[in-house]
C-alpha cells in the first residue's frame, strides 16, 4: 500500500474516531424504524472465494492460557480438545484456541464470564466461535453425533468430570470420520467428493500440494482467532464467521456497526445511530447499470472509489476465509447488487472482477448471510457470464473455490447446459461447441458433465454421452430447477472497456 492511500485509510479511521468523541444531544431523531428494527440471522450456509499468499506472517502461540473452572479444580488448556455443548444441543469435539477473561459487573452492566475461542475438529472455521465455561460439557449431558458418541465411548468413564478430554488418537479419527457405515465399502472418488462437499469438510494438509499447505497453515495462523461476533448493518444483525484485519480499536469488538449506505464502520450504537441520522449517502457510488424491478446492480472502479472499495473488502472478510484483497483494490471493478426502496439502496452483495483478466470473470463474490439462499448468488453469477458475453470472451471464476461456492457455480453451470442441450436441435454437439454457445468454459463444461454422467472419455477426448430424454428428466429433478431470479440483458446499460486482443475463446451469438 503506497504512502497516500495509508494517509486516506488512517484519516477515515480518524474521522471515525471524531466521531465516536462527540457527545450526542438527547434530541437527535431517531433512525427510521427499518434501520433499528433488529433481526438476528444465524450462521446459515453460504457463498467465495479467492485463494492468494497471505501478507504477513504469525506463527501459532504457543503459550499454554489455563483457566481455574467454576465447577471443579480441573483446568482448561490452550490447544487441547474437549466436547463443547453447541446451539443445537448437541456436543461435538473441539479445540480451544484462546481464552479470554470476563469482565466484572460495573454501574448497570452485569459481570460477563470467562470465554474461550474453538474450533470444531473437521467442520469449516466458520463455524468457530466463543463459548462460555458451561457449554464445556460431557457428552452424556446431550444428544451427541455419531463421531463424538464414539469418542466419548471410548474416552475415560468418570462420571464425576464434567470435561472429556480426548486422546490424540481419537482426534486423528476425528478429523478423519468414515462417511459410511459399511467400513467395508469403498468410496469412490465422485462419491467421497461429494460427501465432502455436502458435510463441509476440509482437506487435511496431506491432502494439499506443498506449497498450498504452507499458504494454507500460514493463512490459518494469522486469521485464527475470530475477535468480531457480530455485525450490524441496516435493519440486520449477523453473527461473523471468520477474522478481518480491522484496525486494532475496530477489529476486537463484540459487535460492528457498519453504515449499509457508505459502509462506514463504527464501535458503539451511539455512534451508528448519530450517523444514520446523519448520513446522506442512499445509494453505492460508481455507476447503476442494471436496474429491474426492485433489484439494482452498480459498477464500481477501485481506482475511482478506492476507500468505498476498501471498506467493502473488511467487510467481506467477516464472511469469506480465503480473501487477502483489502487495500490494493485499483485493478478491480466491483458490482455491488442491492434491492431498492423508498429508503435507499440496500447492499445484498458483490462480487469482484479483475480489470486485465477477461478469461477470469469472477474474482472474488459473497452474497451477505440474510439474502442467502434466495437466488442472489447465481443471480450474480449468471450476472458476470452476461458481462463476459457482451465482451466476446469465455470466462470462468478464479480457482480454487470454496466449498460454498462450488455448490453454487456447478448447480448454475448444470442449469445453463441442460438447458443449451435441450434447445440444440442435435444431441452430437462437442464440448467446445457447447462452451462457445454458453460461455463457460470446456473445463468447467466437463467437470459439470461429469458429476451427472453426461461424459465419457473416448479417444483421447471427452465426448458428450446423453439423449434428449436424459435432459428432460434432469431437467425435472428439483436440483435442477429454473434459478429464482435470472438477468434480463435487456435491462443491462453497459459497454465493456476496449482492451488490447488477447485471443481468447469468442462466443458463438445464437440467433
Amino acid at each position: 500500500m503506497t504512502v497516500t492511500e495509508s494517509a486516506k485509510v488512517n484519516n477515515a479511521d480518524k474521522t471515525t474516531q471524531q466521531d465516536e468523541q462527540m457527545v450526542i444531544a438527547t434530541d437527535k431523531k431517531e433512525i427510521d424504524a427499518n434501520s433499528t428494527t433488529t433481526e438476528t440471522t444465524g450462521k446459515s450456509p453460504a457463498t467465495e472465494n479467492v485463494a492468494a499468499k497471505t501478507n504477513a506472517e504469525l506463527g501459532p502461540s504457543t503459550t499454554t492460557a489455563t483457566a481455574t473452572t467454576h465447577q471443579n479444580d480441573m483446568q482448561i488448556k490452550t490447544g487441547e480438545v474437549y466436547l463443547i455443548k453447541r446451539a443445537d444441543g448437541n456436543v461435538y469435539p473441539a479445540q480451544i484456541i484462546q481464552s479470554r477473561p470476563g469482565e466484572p459487573a460495573t454501574g448497570n452492566s452485569a459481570s460477563t464470564p470467562a470465554e474461550y475461542y474453538v474450533h470444531y475438529v473437521g467442520l469449516n472455521r466458520r463455524l468457530d466461535e466463543w463459548v462460555s465455561r458451561d457449554r464445556i460439557t460431557d457428552a452424556t449431558d446431550a444428544e451427541t453425533p455419531s463421531e463424538a458418541a464414539n469418542s466419548a465411548d471410548s474416552a475415560d468413564g468418570n462420571g464425576g468430570k464434567t470435561i472429556k478430554q480426548l486422546s490424540k488418537e481419537q482426534i486423528a479419527n476425528l478429523e478423519n470420520p468414515l462417511p459410511m457405515e459399511n467400513s467395508d465399502r469403498k468410496l469412490t472418488r465422485n462419491q467421497k467428493r461429494r460427501h465432502d462437499e455436502i458435510n463441509h469438510v476440509q482437506k487435511t494438509y496431506a491432502e494439499m500440494d506443498p506449497t498450498t499447505a504452507a499458504l494454507e497453515k500460514e493463512h490459518e495462523a494469522i486469521t485464527k482467532v475470530k475477535y468480531i461476533d457480530k455485525l450490524r448493518i441496516g435493519r440486520f444483525e449477523i453473527d461473523t464467521w471468520y477474522f478481518s484485519p480491522y484496525p486494532e480499536e475496530y477489529g476486537k469488538v463484540g459487535t460492528l456497526y457498519v453504515c449499509e449506505y457508505c459502509l462506514k464502520y463504527m464501535r458503539f450504537q451511539k455512534t451508528y445511530r448519530y450517523h444514520a441520522s446523519e448520513c446522506t449517502q442512499r445509494q453505492p457510488p460508481g455507476n447503476e447499470i442494471y436496474r429491474k424491478g426492485t433489484i439494482s446492480i452498480f459498477e464500481i472502479d477501485g481506482k475511482e472509489h478506492k476507500l468505498y472499495c476498501q471498506i467493502l473488502c473488511l467487510m467481506a472478510k467477516l464472511f469469506l476465509d480465503h480473501k487477502t484483497l483489502y487495500y490494493d483494490v485499483e485493478p478491480f471493478y466491483f458490482y455491488v447488487l442491492c434491492e431498492i426502496d423508498k429508503r435507499g439502496a440496500h447492499i445484498v452483495g458483490y462480487f469482484s472482477k479483475e480489470k486485465e483478466s477477461p478469461e477470469n470473470n469472477v474474482a472474488c463474490i459473497l452474497i451477505l448471510p440474510p439474502y442467502q439462499r434466495k437466488g442472489y448468488g447465481k443471480l450474480l453469477i449468471a450476472f458476470s457470464y452476461e458481462l463476459s458475453r457482451r465482451e466476446g470472451v469465455v470466462g470462468s471464476p478464479e480457482k480454487p473455490l470454496s466449498d460454498l461456492g462450488r455448490l453454487s457455480y456447478r448447480s448454475y453451470w448444470a442449469y445453463t447446459l441442460l438447458e443449451f442441450m435441450k434447445e440444440c436441435r442435435t444431441t452430437t454437439q462437442s464440448i467446445k461447441e457447447l462452451s462457445e454457445l454458453s460461455g463457460i468454459t470446456q473445463e468447467d463444461i466437463i467437470y459439470t458433465l461429469q458429476s451427472m454422467k453426461m461424459v465419457k472419455y473416448w479417444k483421447g477426448q471427452h465426448v458428450i454421452c446423453v439423449t434428449p430424454k436424459t435432459v428432460m428428466e434432469h431437467l425435472q429433478l428439483p436440483q435442477f430447477k429454473k434459478p429464482k431470479l435470472t438477468v434480463d440483458p435487456a435491462y443491462l446499460r453497459w459497454v465493456p472497456p476496449k482492451r488490447n486482443p488477447t485471443g481468447n475463446a469468442k462466443f458463438k451469438k445464437v440467433a
